[in-house]
């Protein structure tokens, strides 16, 4: 993917075009190594190029991607006006790359897990257009214990639950033998609150949700707020 240089870094967040060609017009900007002060110069490859501003080499040109631990209580937005939001978990000047980084999908004030967030905006349709059927797991616990968890299984296979007018897909439900308020369920459409809506659509109350997958990408062992940089495998 070809890109011109002083776009490559106002898309880093290193400032507004101007700013940018007044960093180019310092000297302050190397690529592979030699001084470049041309905003204009197009770079072929950014994957194969080193560009550096004062000798450190700039961050994710090829988009950023970030597997994210949400906690519960922490909101998926960029105001701020409903609490505390997830962008607040990671670095500042990531938040000024253009365009600017969003996640992939939600997750609830109330739920926990995996949020992967992107500036790769062909990243974020691949992984939550409808019609991709990405699976997203999830480990739920209920309110009480369920006494027939194959009915529950059975029901959400099926695909004949209906939200919102439509039936939704049909989902895979996995009741824990050890703990009969568990399960592990998998969908491939993300409708407002859906597991949790598809539960009491059964007569049962999620308490605790909890993403672990989103298609390829796993929580792992991140901890409640931490983060990690990902490779996009699609």
């Amino acid at each position: 993917m070809s890109v011109r240089l002083d776009r490559l870094l106002a898309n880093n967040g290193l400032g507004s075009r101007s700013e940018v060609r007044s960093l180019l017009r310092s000297g302050r900007v190397t690529v592979d190594g030699t001084e470049e002060r041309r905003g204009e110069v197009v770079l072929d490859d950014r994957a194969s190029r080193l560009v550096e501003l004062d000798g450190a080499p700039l961050e994710f040109l090829d988009g950023l991607v970030v597997a994210l631990h949400k906690p519960v209580g922490v909101v998926c937005s960029h105001a701020g006006t409903e609490g505390p939001t997830v962008y607040a978990l990671l670095p500042n000047r990531w938040m000024a790359r253009r365009p600017r980084p969003e996640s992939i999908g939600r997750l609830d004030r109330d739920s926990s897990g995996l949020l992967l967030v992107t500036d790769r905006h062909e990243l974020v349709h691949r992984l939550s257009a409808p019609g991709r059927e990405v699976p997203k797991r999830y480990l739920v616990t209920l309110s009480r214990p369920v006494t027939d968890p194959a009915a529950i299984t059975a029901v959400f296979g099926a695909g004949t639950l209906v939200l919102d007018g439509s039936p939704c897909r049909p989902a895979q439900a996995a009741g824990d033998p050890t703990d009969p308020t568990r399960f592990e369920v998998v969908l491939t459409e993300g409708r407002h609150r859906q597991v949790r809506r598809m539960f009491s659509a059964c007569g049962h109350e999620v308490v605790a949700l909890h993403r672990t997958a989103v298609g390829p990408y796993e929580l792992g062992e991140l901890g409640p707020g931490e983060w990690r940089i990902e490779s996009s495998p699609l």
